[in-house]
């Protein structure tokens, strides 16, 4: 999209959730210089009101808000350029497909959507119109997978094989998903859309290569009403409000976070959404154990295991190729600590800031016949992702080249998805699924 004659481009934010906040901060406060908040949309007025009292509390006025079913007339009367995309999974494609069909391009939250059908939805608007959609996989620019592609790129170890992916969400982390709109695979995707498809799309573009076939295996093992059988659950139904919760390692304590009580606890009197849920209690229909094994255009294989239960946060890639291994570990967090395990990771919002507890990185290449080599790791932090989300918005909003090609497209987003859909579809029949089926099938 073109600038306007003042240089800057009018974002309008649609979906005023907790992840809004990164994206409203990068416009107002990163790139003013080429970007302008025009305006929020969301079925909820108690949450944008909220956004606007913290941009006051930035020095930036205040911007119209619009219901959900207003979002067209916004469009026009706001002069948005693009929209940006955060609100509930599920929905991404009703705002996606409008914008598009409006003649506005799109940046949208991953997962791009929640099913095929949407999935092809989207692809079709994109066809039709030539419009963008632009999907903010910002694990693209965390600086160590940036040197995961450039290293692999330049050959470091040959013609790859196979990469063995394993991740982990501790049981702060991983519990968050089982208290929130998330617990519903029809409202997210379960966890293979979700959370995965951020990790399925960095091994598309690590390979350069699609996914051809996926057979998985998953099930709900910890949370959940059966996962009472673990002993670690309590009889309440939200943590506001209920003294079993009061010493519960499991609940989220609301009324602790002010930015939390103003956009959930103090909403919950427009939809009723309750942030707080109990992670043992009924409903849950999302998986929190997943193996994946995935075939892909070049002949290479991963074979990939999802955790939502673990005592400590991070991940472990291994690519073998013709010519050696190489081998990254994350620590994030290496233990959770009993008495903030009821936070939100990063203690206010997702991603902000940093946990309390020791992480660290190494990133090892094991060529044939030499001594492994440890290689530095550079630009890592341990605030945003891993400095990604700064660097994600430095190109997706303050238009910096990016020699990495890393934003991605409809199409980038449709692949990481439906990775995880047929993921999904191989849990409930037990056969191998052919990915690009899952477009064509009705």
């Amino acid at each position: 999209m073109s600038p306007r004659s003042d240089g800057r481009v009018r974002y309008a934010v649609v979906g005023t959730g907790a992840r809004a906040e990164m994206f409203v901060r990068a416009l107002v406060l990163d790139h003013a210089d080429t970007t302008e908040l025009a305006a929020f949309a969301d079925v909820n007025q108690a949450r944008m009101d909220a956004h606007n009292r913290w941009l006051a509390e930035l020095g930036h006025r205040p911007v119209p808000t619009y219901p959900a079913d207003g979002f067209g007339a916004m469009l026009d009367a706001e002069r948005v350029d693009v929209v940006l995309v955060t609100s509930v999974d599920v929905t991404h494609d009703e705002y996606v497909v409008a914008a598009l069909h409006a003649g506005r391009d799109v940046v949208t939250e991953k997962p791009m959507t929640v099913d095929a059908a949407r999935c092809r939805r989207i692809l079709d608007a994109v066809s039709e119109t030539g419009g963008r959609v632009t999907v903010a996989f910002n694990y693209r620019y965390n600086p160590l997978h940036e040197q995961m592609r450039r290293l692999l790129a330049d050959g470091a170890v040959g013609e790859i094989g196979s990469v063995h992916f394993e991740w982990l969400l501790d049981v702060r982390h991983g519990a968050d998903y089982f208290r929130r709109w998330h617990r519903d695979k029809a409202t997210s995707g379960g966890l293979m859309v979700h959370k995965a498809s951020h990790h399925f799309d960095l091994v598309n573009w690590w390979l350069g290569a699609t996914p051809v076939e996926v057979y998985a295996a998953g099930r709900l093992f910890f949370y959940g009403e059966d996962g009472r059988r673990h002993g670690y659950a309590r009889d309440y139904e939200r943590a506001y409000g209920s003294p079993a919760a009061a010493d519960d390692p499991f609940a989220l304590r609301l009324d602790a976070h002010p930015r939390l009580r103003e956009l959930y606890l103090d909403a919950e009197c427009e939809d009723g959404y309750q942030r707080d849920r109990n992670v043992f209690a009924p409903g849950v229909s999302i998986e929190d154990d997943m193996a994946v094994l995935a075939r892909y255009s070049t002949g290479a294989t991963m074979t990939y295991h999802l955790t939502a239960y673990a005592p400590w946060e991070g991940y472990r890639v291994m690519v073998n190729g013709s010519r050696g291994r190489l081998e990254l570990e994350v620590t994030e967090n290496d233990f959770v600590d009993r008495g903030t395990a009821g936070a939100v990771k990063g203690a206010a919002l997702h991603g902000v800031e940093a946990a309390a507890e020791g992480g660290g990185a190494t990133l090892t290449l094991r060529p044939f016949w030499e001594p492994p080599r440890q290689i530095p790791v550079e630009g890592r932090t341990r605030h945003g992702h891993g400095g990604a989300d700064a660097r994600m918005t430095r190109v997706l909003l303050g238009g910096q080249p990016d020699p990495l090609d890393r934003a991605a497209t409809a199409d980038d987003g449709a692949l990481a998805l439906l990775t995880g859909l047929a993921a999904n579809r191989s849990f409930e029949t037990g056969q191998p699924v052919r990915v690009a089926d899952l477009l064509t099938s009705r």
